[in-house]
């Protein structure tokens, strides 16, 4: 699909959709839970379904009824039999998983679509290689079998926190205690926030000794429960970039207590000159003359993307670091952004972990930009595009389906314009 996106002053209020990060936790906690979970505000991206999938696949009963499920988890995953796993391309699904299903005797084949079996799992190869467990890994598959032992757990911190995570899912079933050690600089700290708080409503306890040391009790037991995931800071930042760089822009269902390590986009904005006021379940992003600044990627790297747009448009220079990890997602991140913005004009530059943009208030558009089978490129560049003089072709636009499948939609509600046609 490619979508041919015209320039455009949005006008309104877009209502976010649920975080896709939360999503995720709250379905395998659920599915491992004793008794039936009821969880609302759900939306089945393609990410969410390999979840809900893999779930299923080891016996959770989840039936889906509009945007709420009902989920009757399996209560153990002792005695698992052998089981093919399709992660699609959701790396979230993937790392959170092995350490869980590595929990059984049986030999566990993981499989996924994209770059995600390319992605890279040293922190679990390590790990696995340490206490002599299968860990084996090619273009086709992943194999794991356990099962994982009880211990000490010494990570460095400039992982991805989906490691961290994953393990913080499995080690509360083993018999005996385990601790995580996190080597500091702690990135992406947030993220292991948001696990540790959706495990407590499930009955987990993670007791935490320091800001990177984590102690987990063994032979817990994941109990039923009734939540609403809340809405995406992730997605919103989309919109809330394309508010600060047009006339503003409302984004309704956002809560201002949460966890989101995402939700630093607000202050991100700020830090650029945008003027924001926050009510209890609104943030109503002005528009206004973007500085550029100095941001620091370290805890929201998922931003980095829209972020690189938000600097294409900005008076000045920005400077974006700690961002090496963009360059191991759906797609090389850094280099694709790169790579469109040029088509557009944008002067812009990066090294391995650091991107340097010098901002214009305006470009000519009429190009054709490439999605690199990534749906925060699409998204970003469909952002990009409503700015320009002419309009802009994004072919491949069909990646969003991953993370957000209403993007277009939620962008024509507030004065976008968008036509979709097939490719062929």
């Amino acid at each position: 699909m490619k979508a041919i996106v015209y320039p455009c002053t949005p006008f309104g209020t877009c209502v976010i959709p649920p975080s896709k990060s939360l999503s995720h936790r709250t379905i395998i906690a659920a599915a491992l839970a004793s008794g039936t979970s009821i969880i609302e505000n759900i939306s089945y991206s393609k990410d969410i379904l390999a979840t809900i999938e893999a779930m299923r696949t080891i016996g959770a009963k989840i039936t889906e009824s509009g945007t709420t499920l009902t989920i009757q988890g399996i209560g153990t995953l002792q005695d698992l039999p052998q089981k093919m796993i399709d992660c699609n391309e959701s790396g979230s699904t993937l790392r959170f998983l092995i350490p869980l299903f590595a929990l059984s005797e049986q030999s566990m084949i993981f499989t996924g679509k994209g770059r995600l079996l390319e992605r890279p799992q040293s922190v679990y190869q390590e790990l696995f290689a340490k206490q002599g467990l299968t860990f084996l890994q090619n273009k086709e598959q992943i194999v794991v079998r356990g099962p994982l032992q009880a211990g000490d757990y010494v990570l460095e911190g400039n992982i991805s926190s989906q490691f961290i995570s994953g393990l913080l899912f499995a080690l509360p079933l083993l018999p005996a205690a385990s601790s995580i050690t996190v080597k500091e600089p702690f990135e992406s700290a947030s993220y292991v926030e948001l696990t540790i708080d959706v495990l407590k409503r499930f009955g987990i306890e993670i007791m935490r000794e320091s800001h990177n040391r984590f102690m987990i009790k063994g032979n817990q037991q994941y109990q039923a429960a009734h939540d609403r995931v809340e809405s995406d800071y992730s997605q919103a930042a989309f919109f809330a970039v394309l508010g600060a760089l047009h006339k503003g822009i409302t984004l309704s269902n956002l809560s201002v207590t949460s966890k989101q390590g995402d939700q630093a986009i607000l202050a991100i904005l700020e830090k650029s000159g945008i003027i924001i006021d926050q009510t209890k379940e609104n943030v109503v992003i002005h528009g206004g003359e973007v500085q550029g600044s100095e941001i620091d990627l370290a805890d929201c790297p998922d931003l980095g993307p829209i972020l690189m747009v938000l600097g294409a448009f900005a008076k000045g220079m920005t400077h974006i670091y700690h961002a090496k990890r963009l360059r191991y997602k759906e797609s090389d991140r850094i280099a694709a952004m790169e790579t469109e913005l040029k088509k557009l004009g944008v002067e812009i530059s990066s090294s391995e972990d650091e991107i340097w943009i010098k901002g214009s208030p305006a470009y000519q558009g009429g190009v054709a930009l490439e999605a690199h089978n990534d749906h925060r490129i699409v998204m970003s560049l469909a952002v990009a595009t409503t700015l320009c003089k002419k309009p802009c072709v994004i072919i491949g636009a069909q990646a969003i389906s991953k993370s957000y499948p209403h993007f277009f939609a939620d962008l024509e509600r507030i004065r976008g314009k968008v036509v979709l046609q097939d490719e062929n």
